[in-house]
């Protein structure tokens, strides 16, 4: 079983990505993990890709297609694998599509930006213990005040606002022409399902419909 799992930051899909690795025993493919694991390993294109962050670079699209397709290929993805963060343009789409990797499912969870911006700038960390509250949904004893120690607790900066509206955009703006790719690609063969999930849900409650999705 090959999967695609899709969703704006904050929609959740860390949390049913391990569900769904866990339930059905697959690899997660995560693009930052596999380029960390090539530069460590000198592999070719760990070398390359590790000589464009030397200079300042990013690493190229056609580098971290071939990384991906080329971990894709790996004897224990032969029974499947869950991409989460990849592909993410209509080139990378493609260029799987175009190696013969054949995706079974494409899962999006959908969630409105606001929820998304509530659920997010909500969030307030105590730095020391990592312990972690919600305005909203996990609101600490005393205002602001982690509950052990009474310490000031902190919003990072990518829960802000004006960065969490920013990272949206940029998700939209890329996701919009995959979501239409692999829709048309659902309705045009019974090879790929398309899976729309409503992430408002709760966490069992999506994972409960990501399941029924994915067995029937």
């Amino acid at each position: 079983m090959k999967l695609i799992l899709l969703g704006p930051p904050g929609a959740g899909k860390g949390t049913q990505a391990r569900f769904i690795q866990e339930d059905f025993r697959i690899s997660q493919l995560s693009t930052g993990d596999i380029l960390r694991a090539a530069i460590h390993e000198k592999t070719p294109l760990g070398k390359v890709a590790k000589d464009a962050i030397d200079q300042g670079q990013l690493v190229s699209d056609d580098i971290v297609i071939d990384l991906m397709i080329e971990r894709m290929t790996t004897p224990d993805c032969a029974k499947g694998f869950l991409l989460d963060g990849f592909p993410r343009n209509l080139a990378q789409a493609k260029a799987i599509q175009n190696k013969g990797i054949l995706i079974d499912h494409v899962i999006e969870i959908s969630v409105p930006d606001q929820y998304i911006i509530d659920r997010l700038s909500g969030r307030r960390i105590h730095l020391a213990s990592g312990r972690t509250y919600h305005v909203l949904f996990n609101p600490p004893k005393v205002l602001n005040r982690d509950d052990i120690t009474a310490d000031t607790l902190t919003q990072r900066a990518d829960d802000q606002e004006e960065t969490i509206k920013k990272r949206l955009v940029v998700y939209h703006h890329e996701t919009k022409v995959l979501t239409d790719y692999y829709k048309n690609l659902a309705a045009q063969s019974n090879a790929i399902r398309y899976h729309e999930i409503d992430g408002t849900q709760s966490i069992d409650q999506v994972r409960n419909i990501i399941f029924k999705q994915l067995t029937l």
